[in-house]
């Protein structure tokens, strides 16, 4: 089993955002059986609460589901644990490889890695600017990539289709 790991600051506006879509993605593929996936939070502020309104409310309009998503702090075991972390910016970033120290740095990506022609490194908090929907459209975008490059890497050759 391949696990991917979503982590931006409080684990209720991006990560789980990412993570829904990205499950999304997995089951349209018909890899949910080769790929697993969730999400947690730098910060402790938001543990155990679902995602925010505004993540909620685009994931439904977009048919996406998002149940049992709950939000929880990432631990040193998801550093062990999981083969892809994807953090939703920079500081993200920085505090997973600071968890992770050196030999384990190689499994850390930002989202924004996966978006060719990417118009920003980071995906910016819809906590602060309340922008939903472009966090959503870089998500989605930078998803489809994402799981291309874990397909050929890991070489899964179970049919896929629309990545």
């Amino acid at each position: 089993m391949i696990r991917v790991l979503f982590v931006c600051l409080g684990n209720i506006c991006r990560s789980p955002m990412a993570e829904a879509v990205f499950r999304h993605k997995v089951k349209e593929a018909g890899l949910e059986g080769r790929i697993a996936v969730d999400s947690a939070g730098t910060g402790n502020w938001h543990i155990g609460k679902g995602p925010h309104r505004g993540t909620c409310d685009i994931l439904r309009r977009n048919n996406i589901d998002y149940s049992g998503i709950v939000a929880r702090q990432v631990q040193a075991k998801d550093i062990e644990d999981f083969d892809y972390i994807i953090a939703m910016d920079s500081d993200n970033l920085s505090h997973l490889k600071r968890m992770a120290g050196k030999f384990q740095a190689g499994k850390l990506f930002r989202m924004l890695d996966f978006m060719p022609d990417r118009p920003m490194s980071d995906v910016p908090d819809p906590y602060y600017t309340g922008n939903f929907d472009e966090v959503f459209r870089l998500i989605h975008q930078s998803s489809d990539h994402l799981l291309s490059y874990i397909i050929e890497r890991e070489h899964v050759c179970d049919h896929h289709e629309g990545a």
